[in-house]
């Protein structure tokens, strides 16, 4: 979820409040794998908004569904939405990379195999860990 160019970020807050509010049910499913450090020992949040840049007041900014800040990682559920958004999404995934964060996609439809999305998942955190302890 992103907006663009905001004035407050009042609002910002809010929008992440609400979206956390009104999960769907993929992101539920997801969340209580992710949530308390429970899988991997390392803390996810949920709804969180991603600054890019402010500029004369306004703030451009996205909402990650799942976002690790130890590991500057992001986890995003892809529903049908995002198949007429893959423009964006590129865009997306790239300002967030150029920020030094990873994006990692998932498709909805693979929440319906928690071992294996879990599994996928946990070798994505072990590379991201060990790509970020070398580069000290």
């Amino acid at each position: 979820m992103s907006r663009i160019h905001y004035q407050s970020y009042r609002g910002i807050t809010l929008i992440a409040r609400d979206l956390r509010k009104n999960q769907t049910p993929q992101e539920k499913i997801l969340w209580r794998e992710l949530r308390k450090r429970k899988q991997f020992g390392y803390k996810f949040l949920r709804q969180h908004p991603v600054f890019c840049r402010e500029e004369k007041g306004w703030v451009d900014f996205y909402i990650a569904d799942f976002y690790c800040n130890e590991l500057k990682l992001i986890i995003e559920l892809d529903g049908r939405i995002h198949d007429s958004r893959g423009d964006y999404d590129k865009e997306r995934d790239a300002r967030l990379n150029a920020k030094g964060l990873q994006v990692i996609r998932i498709l909805n439809d693979e929440t319906n195999n928690i071992p294996v999305l879990l599994n996928f998942l946990e070798e994505k955190i072990k590379c991201r860990a060990a790509y970020l302890s070398d580069k000290q």
